[in-house]
């Protein structure tokens, strides 16, 4: 499952076992079940509450994917850096590697 923009509101919500809508409660359900949660959180700045949330979560078994694109690519568009952070996404979720751009250190796909 992927909660994509995640405020930190739902953020914390989840954290804190609150299932008190269907994208919390499916959330729990992940976590409960060992399935594959990955939460992109959108709000900047972060603050101690927001990171120990995300911390807990990191423990429970989540993944905390902030949507920061790699500026290192030498994106010409802002449809460019959008696909990086999909990218990265799909690949937590095991979703092949078609596409996908080149991460640090990497070559390009061919």
């Amino acid at each position: 499952m992927v909660v994509v923009p995640c405020s930190t509101g739902t953020l914390g919500r989840i954290a804190g076992g609150i299932s008190d809508n269907l994208i919390t409660r499916a959330a729990d359900v992940c976590l409960k079940e060992r399935r594959r949660l990955v939460l992109v959180p959108r709000e900047t700045p972060l603050s101690a509450i927001h990171l120990e949330n995300m911390l807990r979560l990191t423990r429970a078994g989540a993944v905390i994917l902030p949507a920061s694109p790699g500026f290192y690519q030498g994106s010409e568009s802002v449809a460019q850096l959008v696909d990086f952070v999909v990218q990265r996404i799909l690949k937590q979720l095991g979703l092949g590697r078609h596409g996908r751009a080149a991460g640090w250190g990497e070559d390009e796909p061919a």
